[in-house]
């Protein structure tokens, strides 16, 4: 049965907004080198195994008195890559060990400290999962049409945005275990401190039944 039309420009689109490229373009300032070390870091989220490519390029050339490194690592602490001293574009290619946030991190360092507002531009690039593939090289391994090659590509990211949906529909089962657990155990404590209080009720006015009566009160 063919899908309504609605749907499928609802999908498409969607397609077309996982698989827009993350460009982020920032101006990098430059830190003293006996100043505290500070990060600009971006933040995105990966599923376990799955491909990751981040492409940053940095302007500027070696020697200009600055120094900028990379740091990209996942919020687990696998680490993914430390390139030194960037100019120039630099690709870096992994696959992720666990569903985790993972941060792209860069610093840079000033190695002269006579420099009016010393900064480095910045471009960066992550591609993830099917946009991360050289789709242009497996068209060309498996003699597949550019039609074909789009499809194939778009059934990969939906397959991701399927696999995607189910992580966060797992995510929330566990909430939901996790806060029933604790809706049932603070029951329980409430219970159990409603028959706590009533049996200490009980033995304070038996001991002061107890206390008056020896003093002849009652």
């Amino acid at each position: 049965m063919a899908l309504p039309r609605a749907l499928l420009q609802y999908i498409c689109g969607l397609v077309l907004l996982i698989a827009s490229v993350n460009a982020l373009k920032f101006d990098l300032q430059a830190r003293g080198p006996n100043d505290a070390k500070k990060e600009r870091c971006i933040r995105n989220f990966v599923a376990k195994d799955t491909l990751v490519v981040v492409t940053a390029t940095v302007g500027g050339s070696k020697g200009d008195g600055m120094i900028v490194n990379m740091h990209i690592l996942d919020n687990v602490g696998n680490e993914y890559g430390k390139p030194k001293d960037v100019v120039g574009e630099q690709r870096t290619v992994f696959t992720s060990h666990a569903d985790a946030a993972f941060d792209v991190c860069f610093e840079n360092i000033m190695t002269h400290s006579r420099m009016n507002n010393p900064s480095r531009h910045v471009e960066l690039d992550i591609d993830i999962g099917a946009d991360a593939k050289d789709w242009s090289a497996i068209q060309a391994t498996e003699k597949l049409k550019p039609v074909e090659t789009e499809l194939r590509r778009i059934e990969e990211s939906i397959a991701e945005i399927v696999r995607e949906m189910d992580y966060l529909r797992g995510r929330e089962q566990k909430l939901r275990d996790t806060n029933e657990s604790t809706n049932t155990r603070v029951k329980w404590f409430g219970i159990g401190t409603t028959f706590l209080l009533i049996g200490l009720w009980g033995w304070q006015i038996m001991y002061l039944r107890a206390y008056f009566r020896s003093k002849h009160l009652i």
